[in-house]
């Protein structure tokens, strides 16, 4: 099997006021392409996806502090380094060169220095380097090597700070996905029973969860041998931590899982059965779909729903209409507590792996789209109709297809859903989302 690329996750981390917020904007301005907005799916600014030169990163903010004392401001401090290092690659460290260097400062540099993950010390609010040179190499007394001067409001500095980023990123071919292993994100709200699946699919007590704070790890990872087979579960389990601020532990939630969503190949979002959907399942879902990882959704604690002959219907129903983005996400109805129908779950991984894997021959896949074209006729503007000359699969895990048309301008998002839906008709890719890139030619100069 070929070697996973993932893209390099990248953190941010300081005190309140440094300009975290406004480093994050000016970078997620720099986006090499813009998802469309998925109907259904509330964007959070908490990740976003950024490239610098030949490099895609993810970019997470890791979540705004709410000063009430010092004490708070460490404590939440340390939480969001301790979030980074689990899960980044690389930390940017920001700093505010106005205040200079104080106490919680340097308590946080001691844990980022421990961790022996890169980081990269950012000193912000600097708008003239030449001036304020003592100013930054104050920082150097952090002892996380080299001070990079910028300002965020000013844009300046920020080019050679990012030169430096990248190249802490991980090399592709030393990479942990090497293994043949698929890899599993569990991923929901607190409480849904996340690590309670992974410990009956282990069979014993490996993910620990307790209410002590720190107990739990971001993302254990758990491989588990089945039929033969090997499985890659990585948990996103111990966001039950002291933050009592709901909006803080959403922030936590979601941050964590955008870094096990980009480590996986599959993506199973588990929902309450008692609790149903809500909107926090779809914003966690959303980082799913954005990523273009195949889903599954799993409704937990089912063993605890009164049941009567249309109550499975409803509840499809109901997670059908939530999340309306992900029509092509397979369901399992499931209990950790009693193991219900838990491992089905490995032959619904094994079949939408399958599908991720998917390719189709050229010659089929232009008939398919030929014929979607006879049945319903392509949209026109001002007397000129939308021509598809040709098309082919330009890649898996999501299967990615390219579209050769004679204006862009033409394929409106509901023709294209149109062609993919005929394509899904005649190839299943059940659980995977499919991709589709669009690209013109001119008439005169159709090989096809």
């Amino acid at each position: 099997m070929a070697k996973r690329k993932r893209k390099a996750i990248v953190a941010i981390v300081g005190r309140p006021n440094v300009g975290k917020s406004t480093l994050f904007n000016v970078l997620a301005g720099r986006r090499i392409s813009i998802v469309e907005d998925t109907p259904g799916v509330t964007r959070d600014r908490i990740y976003a996806d950024c490239s610098w030169l030949d490099k895609e990163f993810t970019l997470i903010d890791t979540g705004g502090i709410e000063p009430d004392s010092k004490d708070v401001i460490l404590s939440q401090m340390r939480e969001q380094a301790q979030l980074a290092i689990d899960m980044a690659d690389v930390i940017l460290f920001m700093v505010d060169r106005s205040t200079g260097m104080v106490d919680a400062d340097n308590k946080v540099a001691d844990m980022l220095r421990r961790s022996k993950k890169p980081v990269v010390l950012v000193v912000n609010k600097v708008d003239s380097p030449s001036k304020m040179m003592a100013d930054i190499y104050e920082f150097y007394n952090l002892g996380i090597g080299d001070p990079w001067p910028v300002s965020g409001a000013n844009r300046t500095g920020i080019g050679d700070m990012l030169d430096e980023v990248v190249k802490h990123f991980p090399d592709d071919t030393a990479r942990e996905e090497e293994d043949d292993a698929v890899r599993i994100a569990i991923v929901g709200k607190p409480n849904v029973g996340k690590s309670s699946i992974i410990n009956r699919l282990i069979g014993h007590n490996r993910v620990i969860v307790s209410d002590i704070a720190g107990t739990t790890r971001d993302a254990i990872d758990t491989r588990i041998a089945w039929h033969g087979k090997e499985y890659v579960f990585i948990d996103t389990a111990g966001i039950r931590r002291r933050n009592k601020i709901k909006q803080d532990l959403e922030h936590y939630m979601i941050a964590r899982s955008v870094g096990a969503v980009e480590r996986s190949d599959i993506t199973v979002l588990v929902i309450d059965a008692a609790e149903g959907v809500t909107e926090q399942d779809a914003k966690i879902a959303g980082i799913a779909h954005d990523r273009g990882k195949a889903v599954i959704i799993a409704v937990n604690k089912w063993d605890l729903v009164e049941k009567d002959n249309h109550t499975v219907k409803e509840f499809t129903d109901r997670i059908r209409q939530v999340l309306s983005f992900l029509s092509y996400a397979e369901l399992i109805f499931i209990s950790a507590e009693t193991g219900q129908r838990l491992v089905k779950l490995y032959d619904m991984i094994d079949m939408v792996r399958d599908n991720q894997n998917l390719r189709i021959q050229t010659g089929v896949l232009n008939e398919i789209i030929a014929e979607a074209c006879v049945m319903q006729q392509p949209p026109s503007d001002k007397g000129k109709s939308l021509r598809i000359y040709y098309s082919t699969q330009a890649g898996v895990c999501p299967p990615t297809f390219v579209l050769f048309v004679n204006d862009k301008k033409l394929m409106h998002f509901s023709y294209q859903r149109y062609i993919e839906n005929r394509i899904r008709d005649a190839f299943g890719f059940r659980g995977t989302p499919l991709r589709f890139v669009i690209r013109e030619r001119s008439e005169k100069n159709q090989a096809h």
